[in-house]
This record gives C-alpha cells, structure tokens and sequence, in this order.
C-alpha cells in the first residue's frame, strides 16, 4: 500500500533515501532531525557514499535503518531507469523484514512519484503462487510504502493503473488450463457484474458456429477447451458519442498446432493471451477511473492444440467477413482468430476506431528485441497518439509501416488470401498486420505486436521481473484519458 507524507517524520523502522549526485557533493540532507542528517552527511564526508548510480550505504539512527542509495547525475536520469534504480530499492535486502518504509525522494515532482508508484507496484510484483514458503522465511511481502510527496489527485490513478497492471499479470502467468476460456468469462463477467455503463455479448461455440466464425473455430477444433467471444460495450459518454474498440487475442495455449513448436519455443506459451489480458484489465481500469469515453472491448478466446480433429496446413477456410484464408502455417493462429473478431466488432457495433493487441509474431522480437511493441497503423494520427502515450508511460512502442505494395506478400492461388507470407520470413510483423488489415475495411486501425514485451523469460528486463509485463494497459489508459 502506498500513502503520501508532507514530510519525513523518521517514525518507522526503515527508511529509504534517494540522492543524486549533486544533492551528494552539495552534501543536502532530505532527512529531518540532527542525527539522521550528521549520520548521512558523515558518511558522504567520509567517502562511504558519493550518489553514483546504484551506491548503497546504510545507516543505523537510533535503531532505525536508513539507507542512502545513489542515482547517479540527474541528467542521466531516464523514466525507465529511474523506475529500476527505486525497484532495487525497493528490494534491498535490508528491508526484507520492513512492514514500512519512508521514501524520500530526490524531488517531489508528479513524474518522480508516478516512477516511485509504479516501481513498488509494477517493480516489486512477482509470481509465487505455487512456491512454498518456508518456515523460517520472515520476509514482509506486502508493504506499506510511505512516499514523502504531496498528494495530488492523479496518484490514485496511477496506483490504480498499476494495480491493473498487475492485474492481467495474474492472468498471464498462471497454468494455461486453469486460466482456459472458461475462466477468463467468468473473470469477463465478475468485472462487468452491476456495471450499469456495461453491456456485454458472450459468444459460445453454438453462436460463433451460427454466426460463421470459421477463421477462430478452426484454432480451436483441436482443443477440448471451448471457444469464446467476449465482448463489452461501455458507455462513458453519451450513447450517441462516437466507440472505439479494443480487441485483444486470447490464445490460452500455442502448441503451434500440426506445425508444431519446437522445445523452448513452448514453454511460455501461457502468453498467448498476453492481448486478452490486457483488454480484459483495461476494462476493468476504465470502470475503476470512471473513464468518460466510448469503448467496445472484445477478446477472442481460444486453444491452439493437437489432436485427430486440429486444422490442417493447405486447409481453406472461409472466417465472418466472408473472405477465404489458405492455411500456410497452423501456428500463425493468432490473426485467425483475430480476424474474426475484428470483423464482427466493425460490422455490428460500427466503431469509429479499432485497436488490436496481440502476441502475434516472433518477427517483432527480431526486429525490436523485447523492450518496443510493434505498432502498425493505417491512420497517422491514431499511430501518433499511441506513440504518445507509450511514451507518456514508459510503455514502449514503435512504428513500423504498413504501405500499399505488402499486400502482395498474402496472397494465395487457392483461397483470397493466406494466413503467411510469401517472402520467405522477411517482414513478418508487418504482412502479419497485414493479414489483419484486410478484415476492417476503411475503418482506422492500429495493430501492437506485443510478442516482445509480453513476458520477461528470466531474471528481470527494466523493472519487470520474471513472468508476465501487463504491456498494453497503461498504453490503452493513457490513451482513452488524453483522446
């Protein structure tokens, strides 16, 4: 839990100090009352401490740790590491037994406080529902973190924001057959429940079999998991107010189908579903602000496995809108059920914008590595504002083109047009955004690959640890409160 001070009161057991290195050589004390201020100031004098990046020392002031940690010079100070610099903090092994802990800040301004939020909610998070704690382990896992700052009202949105964050980490990275599709409904509808700015539309396998959602059936007719299309109509604003639409992919596991994954290519596929999660959380952060805005939030639900009934590579199969995709690739599964979704938002409830986020190629990783989503548009300024707010929240995103020719690359002798592309692996993200392009019309679109940024398969990456990163949510809030 977070709250707020005017002032360091030097009440609690443990305290935190974050300092530069100019606040250091000027040897400025943000602590309150003598002792603590001598002690610090002894050990700058003394070398013990000088503010560079990451330097450590500890105090004891009357039974009371403090601990000075250095952030290096101020003009080298970015959000990204300035978040990660307050996580190691944060997670100092001096405080493992701390209930409470003062944050003093090196300045008390709204982007230094939002990065200290955000570094304990988003930075401290990790997953360990399934490890036993031993007998003997006295660490306090939750805190209560008081920040030396003044309040100001958008702090409670940015706790909020994160804990939401948070919250679509939980989905991701638990065990793929409990969180199925069945699962994330009643997730869907525990959100929505006495909403009364909600309307919401649950498709089942009887309804997306009548509707023809051949594309999304497909994926799934090889699972014993059943299919679902979750959609939520969210009026903000006044009903005549023009909607703009979220739909997230929500593979709850990629084996890859008969064209199947390699061995360390598997193992994370929970992820796949990385999209949903983050429609499904940026649902639940719109209800919690009480964002005034028109939304459609949509997710495509489905199981990419393996038996005698899975789909077939050289399969023509025939999605919502009408159009006929060959199957090059059975493991280019996601922009199937994608499609069909994308195609039954736009044509039922008309919004004025659609927005898709998914874990759709290992291409974005090569071409972005894991610390850019990959944003492809067909309108300048949506791509412009996403771009925005991806920087407005550390979220972030790149633009990679989408331009008349690439339509060639899907074509197909057989069918209207092919799930893969035909050069060779070249370009995989964009002729995958692509694909998708051809199932919404003149509508503007904006596509962000996150198969990069979803998930941290190791230690940590920034100030995310191990697991699941929530990509997408702070993107997708930031973007409803300034558009």
């Amino acid at each position: 839990m977070i709250q707020f001070r005017s002032a360091f009161k030097g009440d609690k057991k443990s305290a935190l100090v974050f300092m530069t290195l100019e606040q250091v050589k000027e040897k400025k004390c943000a602590l309150s009352g003598k002792k603590a201020c001598d002690a610090a100031r002894a050990a700058v004098s003394a070398g013990h401490f000088e503010g560079n990046k990451g330097d450590i020392f500890p105090l004891i002031v009357d039974g009371k740790m403090v601990v000075l940690f250095g952030l290096g010079k101020k003009a080298d100070l970015t959000p990204t590491s300035l978040r990660g610099l307050i996580r190691r903090g944060l997670l100092l092994s001096y405080f493992k037994k701390s209930a409470d802990i003062e944050v003093i800040l090196h300045e008390d301004t709204v982007d230094t406080v939002k990065a200290v939020i955000e570094a304990d909610i988003i930075g401290t998070y990790s997953w360990k529902k399934y490890i036993a704690k031993k007998a003997d382990d006295k660490t306090v896992e939750k805190k209560n973190i008081f920040v030396i700052a003044a309040l100001r009202p958008e702090y409670a949105a940015c706790i909020t924001t994160s804990e939401n964050v948070n919250f679509a980490r939980e989905l991701v990275n638990d065990n793929a057959d409990l969180v199925d599709s069945l699962y994330l409904e009643k997730t869907f509808r525990g959100i929505v429940k006495g909403v009364r700015s909600v309307e919401i539309e649950v498709l089942g396998r009887k309804e997306l079999a009548a509707k023809k959602f051949g594309l999304l059936l497909a994926v799934n007719q090889g699972s014993n998991k059943k299919p679902r299309v979750l959609i939520a109509k969210y009026t903000g604003a006044d009903k005549d107010a023009p909607y703009t639409a979220f739909i997230g992919k929500g593979l709850t596991f990629d084996s890859g189908g008969l064209n199947l994954k390699p061995t360390g290519s598997m193992e994370t596929m929970r992820e796949d579903m990385s999209g949903a999660a983050a429609v499904l959380a940026t649902l639940k952060n719109t209800i919690d602000l009480r964002i005034k805005k028109n939304i459609i939030f949509a997710c495509g639900i489905a199981e990419n496995a393996i038996d005698a009934n899975s789909y077939k590579p050289g399969d023509v199969i025939t999605g919502y809108a009408g159009i006929s995709v060959e199957i090059g690739n059975t493991d280019a599964e996601g922009r199937l059920v994608l499609a069909d979704v994308m195609a039954y938002v736009n044509k039922t409830y008309k919004p004025v914008k659609i927005i898709d986020i998914a874990t759709l190629t290992g291409a974005v990783v090569v071409a972005l590595g894991h610390d850019y989503t990959g944003l492809v548009s067909n309108n300048d300024a949506l791509a412009e504002a996403l771009l925005k707010s991806a920087a407005a929240t550390d979220d972030r995103a790149w633009r990679l083109p989408n331009y008349p020719e690439i339509k060639d690359s899907i074509k197909s002798k057989i069918a209207d047009i092919r799930n893969t592309s035909t050069l060779r692996g070249a370009g995989g993200t964009i002729t995958g955004a692509e694909f998708l392009r051809r199932f919404i019309g003149e509508t503007p679109w904006a596509h962000l690959d996150i198969a990069g940024t979803a998930f941290v398969d190791g230690d940590s990456r920034f100030y995310y640890g191990h697991g699941a990163t929530g990509v997408g949510v702070r993107i997708f809030t930031d973007y409803m409160l300034n558009n």
